[in-house]
């Protein structure tokens, strides 16, 4: 029981004191669950990163879910997802039902615009800690620099191009090059 209420309580935290959506969470995940507690394993945050962007549902969520199976299974799922979710649903309700001009209010308005560099500055430190423990090899690397730069043409000559596009070109060039080099050997020396 004492897994349930600390995953619920970790999630809690992170779901209450993080504004700007998952991509601004993933810092404080990473923070919390694979540096602090050691639930996961950077590679595990890493991946349930791209698989959480690449699956219906909020990218925080998706990546509570994961943990909380990891840690708990089904019981441990639901209690982290929950602990995420409650404090943004408590706090946009109290505001829908106390101010109906939340945003017009000129010391909210400015908050808010602190919040947008700061919400800036986690997404940053989130893709750089990632960039920094990517494995050093070549084909990551040039596949990541690629989608970077061609997100960055996509964006400044407004093409109409999903991410989700992007993504899917990413994984079948790197699916391809994987095909055409053969599985990579295993431990034993025996190739699968």
């Amino acid at each position: 029981m004492n897994i349930l209420l600390d995953l619920f309580l970790t999630f809690a935290k992170i779901g209450l004191f993080t504004f700007g959506g998952g991509y601004a969470m993933i810092a404080m995940i990473e923070n919390n669950c694979v540096e602090q507690k050691k639930w996961i394993t950077h590679d595990e945050m890493m991946n349930i990163t791209v698989i959480a962007e690449s699956t219906p549902g909020p990218i925080a969520i998706n990546c509570a879910t994961f943990t909380g199976y990891k840690k708990a299974g089904f019981m441990g799922a639901l209690t982290a997802t929950f602990g995420i979710v409650v404090p943004s649903f408590l706090i946009i309700f109290l505001i829908s039902m106390f101010l109906d001009n939340f945003l017009e209010l000129t010391i909210i308005a400015n908050a808010f615009k602190g919040i947008k560099v700061g919400v800036g500055i986690l997404i940053l430190d989130a893709a750089i800690t990632m960039i920094k423990k990517m494995h050093k090899k070549k084909l990551p690397r040039t596949i990541m620099a690629c989608s970077c730069l061609a997100m960055l043409c996509i964006n400044f000559f407004a093409l109409n191009f999903s991410s989700i596009s992007l993504m899917l070109v990413a994984a079948c060039v790197s699916l391809s090059i994987f095909i055409l080099n053969g599985a990579p050997e295993q431990k034993g020396g025996a190739k699968k």
